[in-house]
């Protein structure tokens, strides 16, 4: 649900998935997002390379069991950001 803070981004608290313009995509918990990007905390990352899962399937299995946090803090570059969404919001099936 994540946790509610007036002075926070909505996203605060919240799981979500950081899709690049490159070739890596983050799963982890918002900090903030503001000018430096998305602030992520309890972070994992999925970056495409030949005999690695898809991208889109990493996500997936993300949604259904969850993310292994590997990284306690990723800034990732507002340059850097194609999308932000809630990792809730994504299909399991």
């Amino acid at each position: 649900m994540g946790t509610f803070h007036h002075d926070a981004h909505e996203l605060h608290g919240i799981t979500c998935v950081v899709e690049t313009t490159g070739p890596r995509t983050y799963v982890g918990r918002v900090d903030t997002i503001d000018a430096r990007g998305v602030v992520m905390l309890d972070a994992d990352l999925h970056e495409e390379a030949p005999g690695a899962a898809t991208k889109d399937a990493w996500i997936a299995k993300a949604a259904r069991v969850g993310h292994w946090p590997r990284h306690p803090k990723i800034v990732v570059a507002v340059d850097d950001v194609a999308s932000v969404r809630r990792l809730g919001d994504v299909p399991t099936a």
